[in-house]
């Protein structure tokens, strides 16, 4: 902290910290008993102005565990208060914080708070939703195209809000107490029906579960992913199909572009290019060096296997 950088100068004389009340100086007991050792080892005093106490006359510590007990009961009760404010609010439907993209908030004469949509961002997810919905684009395409026509949003949160149930006017009530997680109506406009949004959804969860499976790697294919197309730049992909008598493998590219060899004949130069590196003079002594390290510590291994052996 910048306040204990400044008493630790051999220039500051300072002796005693003033502070009006012990719960100005902290609503935290173990915080506050580390604040005032660590203000002792500097040789300053800590004291209240109206609550003043002699820290060296011992019983004074009785007066001092209630001054700072109260003020942590106090700010944990007030603390305990807001939650239960706001668990309540929720539970009536309200939301609860900055509203989300697509929303602003806003408050009524009375001074009751709500969300209201907001343009032009609510059209605009409203579309990306149906577009979604009709599962004939990718995500990342049908982001770039809201954000082309004027959403601001970044990828990761689009991909948060469009799990959002706020926009299908539904409230997250999480848990509290003995009460368990659970979603109620909101009373905020919907931006979109809740059997879109569970198409949304549906659809979403697909499209991960197929985007989660293990990719097989192919010995025949094993430059995939790692080449770049020489007509458009884009990483190269692999494919086999079926020949006449055997199956014949290709790097192709995608998204338009023709561009395909044959794998065997890429992999060949490869593995000649390959060949043909050789390590400097000082790497190709410390490679020696490691190989034999290697090469001893796997014979130890095994000859105490064999003498273990019955």
């Amino acid at each position: 902290m910048k306040f204990f950088e400044i008493l630790k100068t051999k220039n500051t004389a300072v002796n005693l910290v003033l502070f009006t009340s012990w719960d100005r100086f902290s609503r935290n007991i173990a915080d506050a008993y580390y604040m005032i050792q660590k203000l002792k080892k500097l040789g300053i005093n800590p004291q209240a102005i109206d609550q003043p106490i002699d820290l060296e006359i011992p019983e004074s510590k009785i007066m001092l565990a209630m001054y700072l007990a109260t003020s942590e009961v106090e700010n944990d009760r007030k603390s305990k208060s807001v939650r239960l404010g706001i668990h309540k609010a929720k539970q009536e439907g309200k939301w609860m914080g900055k509203a989300p993209l697509g929303y602003q908030n806003r408050q009524s004469m009375t001074g009751r708070k709500y969300i209201a949509l907001q343009e032009p961002e609510a059209s605009l997810l409203r579309s990306a939703f149906e577009m979604i919905g009709r599962d004939e684009y990718s995500i990342n395409y049908i982001y770039k195209h809201v954000v082309s026509v004027g959403l601001k949003c970044s990828r990761s949160n689009f991909s948060t809000l469009i799990r959002n149930l706020v926009y299908c006017g539904q409230i997250i009530i999480p848990e509290f107490g003995i009460e368990k997680r659970y979603v109620n109506d909101g009373i905020n406009e919907r931006l979109i029906s809740i059997l879109l949004f569970e198409k949304v959804q549906e659809i979403l969860n697909k499209r991960r579960k197929k985007a989660s499976r293990k990719v097989v790697l192919s010995d025949h294919l094993i430059l995939r992913g790692f080449l770049l197309c020489p007509d458009c730049g884009k990483t190269l992909t692999g494919s086999g199909y079926m020949g006449r008598s055997e199956k014949y493998y290709y790097y192709h590219c995608s998204l338009g572009c023709k561009f395909r060899t044959r794998a065997d004949s890429v992999n060949q130069q490869f593995l000649l290019f390959l060949k043909k590196l050789k390590a400097r003079e000082p790497y190709t002594e410390l490679s020696e060096m490691i190989l034999k390290d290697i090469s001893c510590e796997g014979y130890k291994k095994t000859r105490q296997i064999n003498l273990s052996l019955p």
